[in-house]
Formats: structure tokens, sequence, C-alpha cells
């Protein structure tokens, strides 16, 4: 009994190289993967990354996995590994005030176009971590959970993620007291205290609520009561406990 249309036949490849691999196969390479970090951030810069690969995964790179996974010492080994073997890769920052601008959505796809753009091949098809990506030079694919599903995007994730941490780190010591170097401009508790201890940096993103509220809390002499008074109260207290 046959089954129409005809199935294209995808053969099973080892780990992350599936989908590369049945992309390749049919002549769409070099694949490009793209990835961000910091998103979810309310401080420093948002970090994205293109990386293409080549046809069959370097033993250097079999620990390669969604960046997440992996500990601090496996990314940072990864990390040369990567930028050595790829053949082709390139790393972008949008920094805080640009995220404030255009907002984090739009930046994130403004910062994946930048990445693809920045590269020295002309890419066949291009893989991204779940957003769909307008104007770019070839046929694209949101994947979700794709730095678990692709190794072209799980490289691009670590490239993003090691970078990103390496900046934090030196923030850390241009901007003493917030602990950017522990928390990486994420919304935890101590970070929380240090804002409303401090009030933000210049490389908070000041569009964020609990941001925001921070600074108001830093020009209002009565701040507290009068943040309440104006409903931003609140969001500070969720900010707070969220951290």
């Amino acid at each position: 009994m046959s089954t129409w249309p005809p199935r294209t036949i995808i053969r099973r490849a080892a780990g992350l190289r599936t989908m590369e691999s049945a992309l390749i196969r049919s002549g769409l390479g070099p694949v490009v993967g793209v990835d961000e970090a910091g998103r979810g951030a309310c401080a420093g810069p948002l970090v994205v990354a293109a990386c293409a690969l080549g046809p069959k995964l370097h033993p250097a790179l079999a620990n390669l996995d969604d960046s997440k996974k992996l500990t601090e010492r496996t990314r940072e080994e990864l990390f040369p590994a990567i930028t050595r073997i790829a053949r082709a890769w390139c790393i972008v920052e949008i920094p805080a005030w640009e995220v404030d601008s255009l907002g984090v959505h739009v930046a994130n796809i403004e910062g994946m176009r930048r990445a693809v753009a920045g590269l020295t091949l002309s890419p066949g098809y291009v893989l991204t971590d779940g957003f769909r990506v307008p104007g770019l030079p070839a046929p694209s694919l949101p994947v979700i959970g794709g730095d678990a599903s692709a190794a072209c995007i799980a490289a691009a994730s670590v490239l993003a993620k090691v970078s990103r941490d390496r900046t934090m780190v030196a923030m850390d010591t241009d901007l003493p007291g917030y602990g950017f170097a522990a928390h990486k401009g994420y919304s935890t508790a101590a970070h929380t205290a240090a804002m409303a201890a401090l009030g933000p940096s210049r490389e908070h993103r000041m569009s964020y609520a609990n941001v925001a509220a921070a600074r108001l809390m830093q020009r209002d002499p009565v701040r507290e009561d009068r943040l309440v008074a104006d409903g931003v109260g609140e969001m500070y207290t969720a900010a707070v406990r969220a951290g």
C-alpha cells in the first residue's frame, strides 16, 4: 500500500546532526545555526552568535550540547574548539541601551540578522533557535529547542553564552557592587537587593519593570510609599519575589 505524497526519508545521524545532515544531503548546505544569550537578563548585552560547522562532527566537539545543560568548564573548553573547527562563526552584542530602544524581541531578531550577515560564507540554509527571522539571505527554519536538536545551533549557543559570561565578568570589575560576575545580569534576589541599594547602572535595561522600579526608588525621597500609590510598588515587590 502506497502513501501520497511520497515522504522524504531522513536517515539517522549521530547525536545532534540529523537535521543538518538531511539538509546537507539535499544540497542545502552550508547550514548555519543561530542562537542568543541574555534575553531574560535585566542587565548587560544581548549576545547572538551564528555558526556553520562542517558536514561531519569533529571529535573535539563530542561533548557539544545545549549550552544550558553544560557546565561552565565544558563550555569554556568547547569555545576555542568551535572557533577553530567551524567553517565560519560570528558573535554580535546588542547593548542594553539598544535593547531598551528596540525592545528585546526586535533586538533579538535584529541580532540574528547581524550575526548571519557577519559570517565569512554564504549560508545555504539557516536554523534559528525558536524564532522566525525575516530578512535572512537564505531559506530558514525556526527550531523549538534548537540548541538541543541541531549541532550548529548548539555551537552558536555555546559561543553566545561564553562570550556573554565573559562580558559580565569584565563588567563586574567596571561596575563593582552589583555581583555581575555571579548572576550575569539576571534577576536574582542578590541582584535586586544591589539595585535597591545602588540604583541601576548604565548597563541595566531601563525598560524592564524591575529596573524601572529600582530607578524610581532611588529618585523619590518617600520611595516605597509613593511607588505603592503609583502602582509601581507591586511590580517591584513581584520582581523581588521572582528573583
